[in-house]
């Protein structure tokens, strides 16, 4: 049996424009690993097997794709270890995924290419192919569409994930946007973003990024009060991250903001 951490992630910024032909919202935005993860667990098998979280449909979802990939049946067991909070817009499902993806490729008398595997991954999910890199990316198009990131790593981040509030599903973040007409000027948001990210050298530039088009929280207030430099929603939400350049101020935050729901300390990570 092989096992490997699943990393969750957080949006540094997410600009959102128009439906697309195919459905889905042209997006900018920058994903950033961090250090909370799952664990996904695999070994060859008579069959297909899922253990461990049984809300699971994406690691199943990877594991038949990639034996339709290369002409047999999926036979494997994957044992899924949650440590990560579901459907909190950390990106947790996509990571198991991928993870999953990863080791059961590793499996194959003939792995598949690299690229393979990504074109895999972005039938699945839009998030999904972004896990299967290294360091934090720029996803555009539908979000798989990645460019890989030179940004500081040495901040410290702080996750709220608010009790009070009942997660919209990402389908309805985003009938949400279409309704109040969020598209309009996404070309002049994105070419902030970008201006943005041509000028990060330090942690405290992330600031400068544009916020996420998707959500909003007034969590994001609490955590700038309390020392953050950055605050925003992660994705569609409803988890808050906050991101300090000292771990004491990070630390005291967490402390106080606890009474809103569950928080977590934690710091980038560079793959899972």
């Amino acid at each position: 049996m092989i096992r490997r951490p699943a990393t969750a992630k957080i949006n540094l910024a997410l600009v959102v424009g128009a439906a697309r032909p195919d459905g889905k919202h042209e997006v900018a935005t920058i994903l950033q690993r961090i250090d909370l993860a799952d664990r996904v667990a695999l070994q060859p098998a008579s069959g297909l097997e899922v253990h461990g979280f049984a809300e699971d449909s994406l690691v199943r979802d990877a594991l038949v794709a990639l034996a339709a990939a290369v002409g047999t049946e999926p036979a494997w067991a994957a044992t899924i270890m949650k440590s990560i909070p579901v459907a909190a817009g950390l990106g947790g499902g996509s990571s198991d995924a991928a993870t999953a993806l990863r080791l059961a490729n590793e499996t194959l008398p003939e792995p598949l290419v690299p690229e393979r595997l990504t074109a895999i991954a972005a039938d699945l999910g839009a998030d999904i192919p972004f896990f299967l890199k290294q360091g934090p990316q720029l996803g555009e198009g539908d979000g798989t569409e990645l460019t890989p990131l030179e940004l500081p790593q040495d901040y410290y981040v702080v996750l709220v994930l608010p009790t009070a509030v009942v997660k919209a599903s990402t389908a309805e973040a985003y009938a949400a946007f279409d309704q109040r007409e969020g598209a309009k000027g996404f070309r002049n948001r994105r070419a902030a973003l970008r201006r943005a990210l041509a000028q990060i050298e330090r942690p405290r530039d992330l600031a400068a990024l544009p916020a996420n088009d998707l959500a909003t929280s007034p969590v994001a207030d609490e955590l700038l009060a309390r020392g953050a430099f950055r605050a925003d929603v992660s994705g569609a939400g409803p988890t808050v991250y906050g991101l300090f350049t000292r771990r004491e101020d990070a630390a005291a935050a967490r402390k106080a903001l606890g009474t809103l729901g569950r928080t977590w300390l934690t710091v980038p990570a560079w793959y899972g």
